[in-house]
């Protein structure tokens, strides 16, 4: 007897410098569809505390997940998935898909397309240990626009400078584990206009994870300039996760 399907929940999940915000237009047009949609939020400490948060948060989902991820998100579920075993597959949005071993810090170090590394401030935190501190990150709000949301109009992209969340430092140099598109189907949106992670490496990662890859011509934050591509593209995932029985 076959084992009944159950259509999978999708979790979405953000990167840096960003909120679950950013996929509002994306669960807009799930929910429309009737698909179940949980956004989950990201710590930005680190790969490590991340991943062990995100793997946490995925397995208290009811059923099989289908785990979304954008830019630094996608390092995250590339880690947690391991470690949840309800999630059925991997979307990657102008997301990281690293293998095991390597640091992100690494893998932008490789990109000629990438502008991050120029646009980025330090900024320090306090870690709780009396006076000490450490690194976090931000995009300087006058670089934003170009380097992180270029498709977006210029008067929202200040709005997301605004408001943007820093990531830990420690996030670009911690190593990646086993990575859960070694065992799981992935699929990822690559846009062509990326100056963020740089449109070059995700489009290698993507090919090296064996991804079903839609190339679309837009910027880092694809899911807010073009929500409808992304939508797309997580459907065609769901439709594909929903004939594998659990």
């Amino acid at each position: 007897m076959t084992a009944p399907t159950s259509s999978p929940t999708v979790a979405l999940i953000h990167g840096a410098f960003a909120d679950s915000s950013g996929w509002n237009g994306v669960v807009e047009l799930l929910q429309a569809d009737g698909i179940a949609v949980q956004a989950i939020s990201n710590p930005l400490r680190g790969i490590a505390f991340d991943s062990a948060y995100a793997a946490s948060a995925l397995r208290q989902i009811a059923g099989p997940v289908l785990a979304v991820g954008h830019s630094y998100g996608g390092a995250v579920i590339t880690n947690a998935a391991p470690e949840a075993a309800n999630v059925v597959g991997l979307v990657y949005v102008a997301a990281f898909a690293p293998d095991e071993g390597e640091t992100l810090g690494d893998i932008e170090s490789g990109s000629t397309d990438s502008v991050l590394n120029s646009a980025l401030q330090p900024v320090q935190f306090p870690v709780g240990k009396g006076d000490d501190t450490a690194v976090e990150l931000l995009i300087a709000p006058e670089k934003f626009h170009d380097a992180f949301a270029a498709d977006v109009p210029v008067k929202d992209a200040a709005v997301m400078a605004a408001t943007q969340r820093p990531v830990a430092e420690a996030a670009f140099g911690e190593t990646n584990g086993t990575p859960g598109w070694r065992t799981l189907p992935s699929w990822a949106v690559v846009p062509a206009g990326d100056k963020a992670a740089g449109a070059d490496v995700l489009l290698n990662m993507a090919q090296r994870a064996g991804a079903t890859i839609t190339e679309a011509e837009g910027s880092h934050v694809i899911m807010v300039s073009q929500p409808e591509t992304v939508a797309q593209v997580i459907r065609q995932a769901l439709a594909q996760c929903s004939e594998v029985p659990m």
